[in-house]
């Protein structure tokens, strides 16, 4: 589904992505993991162009979308759910589910789309009218993945989905992953800190260390990893 191969990625003279290569097979959930100033962001921003590399490639659906601009990806069926979730807060949760579907002209589709976000987080049908910037943290989130939703991508990218979230909520959102991934078949790649949480619903996962993938195994060994355990989980 997706494919980066020795990536390079250039902030001015920082050498943010130093050949990061990595692969999200369709239906599958991989977990991109990593400390603050890894690499995570301008990974997710390398694959939906808004950086542009120097040096490798992005490969999506067999195509190549190395140097495409962001509304072209999203055509091809890429959507992120924001960090922050990134609301339009003085818009309703509905009008920020239309933004999610602002590239399509399927007035019928766009309508059992809003409906089927109902039914996935009813958050969108019970708050419909209310302003997205009122809501609560976890609210958001589940308006910020309906909204990726209505671009009716095949892979899903999220981006610090526990980030400033209660516990509660980080378990809810996290199950909601799940549940899409099973449900739509989506694939869906998570840029997390929470390693535990990222690896608990992942079937694989890579670890980037200053712009460099440093481990790449299932989420099984990663967990069982000592580096691992020691750097990201808190065991000695």
């Amino acid at each position: 589904m997706l494919q980066l191969n020795d990536v390079h990625t250039w902030y001015g003279s920082v050498h943010a992505l130093r050949g990061v290569s990595l692969t999200v097979g369709e239906g599958e959930i991989v977990s991109l993991l990593g400390g603050n100033a890894c690499g995570k962001s301008t990974t997710m921003k390398t694959i939906l162009g808004w950086v542009k590399p120097r040096s490798g490639e992005v490969i999506f659906g067999g195509q190549r979308i190395t140097g495409k601009r962001p509304p072209q990806i999203v055509d091809a069926g890429i959507a992120p759910v924001l960090e922050r979730r990134r609301m339009f807060p003085q818009l309703t949760v509905r009008e920020n589910l239309m933004m999610g579907a602002w590239r399509r002209r399927d007035t019928a589709g766009i309508a059992k789309d809003i409906d089927k976000m109902a039914e996935i987080f009813p958050v969108t049908a019970s708050r419909a009218g209310q302003a997205a910037g009122t809501l609560s943290g976890g609210e958001q989130q589940m308006v910020a993945m309906a909204r990726a939703l209505m671009a009716r991508p095949k892979l899903l990218i999220m981006d610090e989905p526990s980030m400033g979230l209660s516990p509660k909520f980080v378990r809810t959102i996290f199950d909601l992953i799940i549940e899409l991934n099973r449900r739509e078949g989506l694939s869906i790649l998570v840029v997390e800190q929470n390693a535990n949480m990222a690896l608990s619903i992942a079937s694989r996962g890579y670890v980037l260390q200053t712009g460099e993938v440093v481990i790449a195994d299932t989420a099984d060994a990663l967990l069982n990893n000592p580096q691992m355990q020691k750097a990201y989980l808190g065991i000695a």
